[in-house]
């Protein structure tokens, strides 16, 4: 860590040598270690697009070798860009150092230059480790090396930025540890959250909400797991039953889910998806407010709690939850963040009505967070019982009245998980068993094996979990807090159990869809109350109270900045180099402005009327959720269709979506429907320049006797 030192009266040239060389030296360091990540195609591309690589191999006179794919990077142009920036930033620096804290220049550039730039070097540290661990011929180690150079670079650029801020803003004294103020105090403190608090929360809204609303309007939002749900509330309201037409049934058969069906009431003013993607966004940023909370709460300071509500809302795993890497938006499992995070505020507060209302809430937003709840009831049964052994033996309670509320609540949560995914789930898809079985294919076929092999075969266990994916997922989850959720392992291990389940998940092994959720919340309430341990831990160490003071706040900004920093390599947000690199797949002049696609559809989007039945592909699909039925065109089979190919028999309309990022119909021909049955469809004249088809059924014979016959609604 980097404490700030005293302001020194008097030139010290050994020190300000020291820094001189941080600064020649850093640069060098992280040369060596982007020469190897630039060297190859695959490396960059976690970092840049194919089109921004080349761009850069060529100003860094960058030489392709055609035997090995590899590239040749010269040291000294690149060097020399890396020095340019931090002779800049060191100047800079120093001159805003000397200004706010009224010092000698000399002076700040020797501590900013020792302080802040020997982060430098850790890129370098990092290539040093490759090389050892290529030479011993460990690849594993090599290949793990690589895989995490981003988090690498991330704790640099963090480490540096907190140290700056630090040596700008230091605190002149320690502030009271909290631990020392009584539990009823805690329980009663009302914190009022401040301004920047609310600005913060109000610019992450703003800019995921109209994110978020982009891509519908630029038809990049899927129906299936995204746009399904507004079709859901519509159903609800039109007397169709909780459902969309691409459940097998009630959407009870796919979870025990219905947190949604609480924006009814604004859903019936505002019959919109747009309305969905704001509540989403605005509820996940609300979770900020409990943060802040337990924050200062815990610290004393004001400043860690704007800090976690900035790590927060730049978390990157968080962000994935409003936006996913494949550009499915809302789900409802994301309401169950804020609430958990309301939940464990008021547990801290023992609000016990308040946080149980709202962990039933949480269960309403998927039966996942049970797996949360289980062990949660254990931490609660353990802080009751030390709280217990602090008390005095006449006034103790009984043992039993200590624990039974955490352990009720793990016994329920138990019970409450084994009912949904082994009777209500089943009881609704007519006997078979929860879909996801099939998530954990290696330990068997069925519920009970993979339950079975999880309890009681280690050996498969521990293969599938000591894996560098798991490391992989534990540090994406943890660095961009800046580690300090290490700092309350209690709270960190109630999300243990869930993490296990992520790791051996077979469809994702990162944090960028949304299985991840139940564990975002638990992850953040260790890092609110690992930022106030800070100084409990070094107190085991130090006694001096100003380096304490000093390493605290250090501490506090290192919080907010390594989740800026890991967001610039991982965020698809403005805080995400994907988002400003124009030949990314997620650059925001290709997301975010609506194009020629969304501007063909407007010609047919009042072509079909609202009383007809339409089978459209998966990204238009969204905007015939409003007809009278609105059936899935694509390779799956679905229960409305008796599971056959093809689309239903009172299908009225087909319209096929020939470029979005799936499309594999370019032509009417290529349409079975139409290409095997052409007395049976007609083909409406093109307006859209080849972007959309659509096809009408005739009604005329078999049809015409059909359409006599109204189909029951299913």
């Amino acid at each position: 860590m980097n404490p700030s030192p005293s302001p020194s009266p008097a030139f010290d040239s050994r020190r300000f040598t020291y820094a001189v060389l941080c600064v020649l030296l850093g640069p060098g360091a992280v040369t060596l270690a982007l020469q190897t990540i630039f060297s190859s195609q695959d490396l960059a591309t976690m970092y840049v697009s194919v089109p921004l690589w080349e761009s850069l191999l060529t100003s860094w006179a960058g030489t392709l070798d055609p035997a090995t794919q590899t590239v040749s990077i010269p040291f000294f142009p690149l060097m020399g860009y890396l020095l340019l920036t931090a002779a800049l930033t060191w100047l800079g620096g120093s001159f805003l150092l000397s200004r706010f804290q009224k010092r000698g220049f000399a002076s700040a550039l020797t501590d900013w230059g020792c302080l802040g730039f020997r982060w430098w070097f850790l890129p370098g540290v990092w290539e040093l480790l490759r090389i050892t661990l290529f030479l011993v011929g460990w690849e594993s180690g090599v290949g793990l090396l690589l895989a995490t150079s981003p988090f690498w670079f991330a704790v640099m650029l963090a480490g540096w930025l907190a140290t700056l801020v630090t040596l700008l803003f230091p605190v002149p004294e320690i502030e009271p540890a909290p631990a020392e103020l009584p539990v009823d105090l805690l329980a009663n403190q009302k914190t009022r959250i401040p301004v920047s608090a609310w600005l913060m929360i109000g610019v992450f809204a703003l800019v995921f909400t109209t994110m978020n609303w982009r891509l519908y309007q630029g038809l990049l939002i899927p129906h299936g797991d995204s746009a399904m749900y507004e079709e859901h509330l519509w159903n609800v309201l039109h007397g169709k039953g909780f459902r969309s037409y691409l459940d097998q049934g009630l959407f009870w058969g796919e979870h025990i889910q219905f947190i949604h069906l609480l924006l009814s009431p604004l859903y019936f003013i505002w019959p919109s998806h747009l309305l969905l993607e704001l509540s989403e966004t605005v509820a996940l940023a609300s979770g900020a407010i409990p943060l802040y909370r337990m924050a200062t709460r815990h610290s004393g300071s004001k400043t860690a709690g704007k800090a976690m509500v900035a790590a927060y809302l730049c978390y990157f795993p968080l962000q994935f939850l409003d936006i996913a890497i494949d550009l499915k938006t809302f789900r409802p499992i994301s309401f169950g963040v804020p609430l958990m995070l309301f939940a464990l505020d008021a547990l801290e507060r023992k609000r016990w009505k308040s946080a149980t209302v709202l962990l039933l809430l949480c269960l309403a937003a998927k039966e996942d967070y049970a797996i949360i709840l289980g062990p949660l009831g254990l931490w609660i049964a353990w802080r009751a019982f030390q709280e217990r052994k602090q008390q005095q033996q006449d006034k103790q309670p009984g043992l039993l009245k200590t624990v039974a509320p955490g352990i009720g609540l793990s016994v329920f949560a138990v019970v409450y998980l084994a009912l949904v995914v082994k009777v209500l789930i089943p009881w609704f898809r007519s006997g078979t068993q929860v879909h996801y079985v099939g998530y954990f294919q290696k330990f068997g076929n069925s519920l009970g094996e993979v339950v079975s092999n999880i309890l009681f075969n280690p050996g498969l266990l521990l293969g599938e979990l000591i894996q560098p994916d798991t490391f992989i997922y534990a540090l994406a989850l943890l660095v961009p807090l800046g580690l300090l959720p290490l700092l309350s392992p209690g709270r960190l291990m109630v999300g243990l159990p869930i993490f296990g389940l992520l790791c051996l998940n077979e469809l994702a092994h990162d944090p960028r869809h949304h299985f991840h959720a139940p564990i975002v919340p638990i992850v953040c309430w260790a890092a609110a109350y690992g930022i106030g341990n800070v100084p409990v831990l070094l107190r085991r160490w130090k006694k001096q109270t100003a380096s304490l003071s000093q390493t605290q706040t250090w501490a506090t900004h290192f919080l907010w900045c390594s989740s800026l920093a890991t967001g610039l390599f991982f965020s698809l947000g403005p805080a995400g180099l994907v988002f400003w690199d124009s030949g990314s797949s997620w650059y925001w002049g290709r997301l975010y402005v609506p194009g020629e696609r969304a501007r063909q559809f407007e010609k047919i989007a009042n072509l079909i009327p609202p009383d007809s039945r339409v089978a459209s592909t998966d990204f238009v699909h969204p905007r015939y959720t409003h007809h009278e039925r609105s059936y899935d065109y694509s390779n799956y089979r679905r229960k409305v269709n008796d599971y056959e190919a093809g689309v239903p028999e009172d299908t009225d309309y087909i319209v096929i979506d020939t470029q979005h990022p799936y499309s594999e119909i370019k032509t009417p021909d290529q349409i079975p429907e139409y290409h095997d049955h052409p007395e049976q469809w007609e083909l409406l004249p093109d307006e859209t320049d080849g972007y959309f088809i659509v096809l009408k059924r005739k009604h005329d014979g078999k049809s015409a006797a059909n359409e006599g016959t109204p189909t029951p609604q299913k």
